[in-house]
């Protein structure tokens, strides 16, 4: 069901019902794409985001825990090789345990967002930022970079790039160039998002086909545009 975005100033916004996609229906439109499998818990947290009368630290508890779910979800994409280790009881365990050069990228600033759950998953990982905005505020503006900061063998790592909400693309587009720039590979490149329109994916996957991304939703139009105004607190 479509639901109209633009609405005469001084009348209230109609209400319209989101249609999420479904993992069968996503992943067979971008075979790239790892979508989370629905669950009470996540669909919970999912709600505290989008609901504009959540508490700002209920908001920022189900922006973490939501994060920490896609991150972990993104890592569980990398091989691991094996490792054996002796338990306390002197016994071998076999196990298996990340490949090292992995890296962090965040756009900033609402991809800081997820960087704290990162470094929770991965002791010691390096990270990088871009910033990058739009010269006007119209649909039509273009992205610009405007800071670039990232490891300097960047481009011998794996690279989990890191951007809460994808609506348009056009900034994560902007991203990858700027990865490809310091000479990573396209298929080095994962993408981590907690909400993505349709539209984005689309822009995305049709420029860079090889790289992958995780994330939690698919919807159309209702994309938690608000998401770092919340979370900073400067809504």
């Amino acid at each position: 069901r479509l639901c109209l975005s633009v609405a005469c100033v001084g009348s209230p916004v109609p209400h319209c019902k989101m249609e999420r996609m479904d993992i069968t229906t996503a992943q067979a439109r971008w075979p790239q794409l790892l979508l989370l499998e629905p669950s009470n818990s996540l669909r919970s947290l999912q709600t505290i985001i989008r609901n504009g009368d959540s508490p700002r630290e209920d908001f920022i508890f189900a922006a973490h825990r939501l994060c920490r779910l896609v991150v972990e979800a993104g890592l569980d994409r990398f091989e691991v090789t094996p490792k054996t280790v002796v338990t306390p009881t002197n016994q071998e365990y076999e196990g298996v345990e990340f490949m090292k050069h992995i890296c962090g990228v965040t756009v900033m600033r609402t991809g800081e967002v997820m960087e704290r759950a990162l470094r929770e998953s991965c002791k010691s990982i390096h990270t990088g930022h871009v910033l990058i905005q739009h010269e006007r505020l119209t649909p039509t503006s273009e992205a610009q970079v405007y800071y670039a900061k990232l490891p300097k063998d960047v481009g011998l790592r794996r690279v989990l790039l890191m951007d809460p909400v994808i609506d348009t693309g056009s900034t994560i587009l902007k991203a990858i160039a700027v990865l490809l720039n310091h000479d990573v590979k396209e298929e080095n490149i994962t993408l981590l998002s907690l909400f993505c329109s349709p539209t984005g994916l689309d822009a995305i996957l049709n420029a860079y086909p090889r790289i992958s991304v995780t994330t939690s939703e698919i919807a159309p139009f209702l994309a938690p545009l608000h998401f770092a105004d919340r979370y900073f607190g400067t809504l």
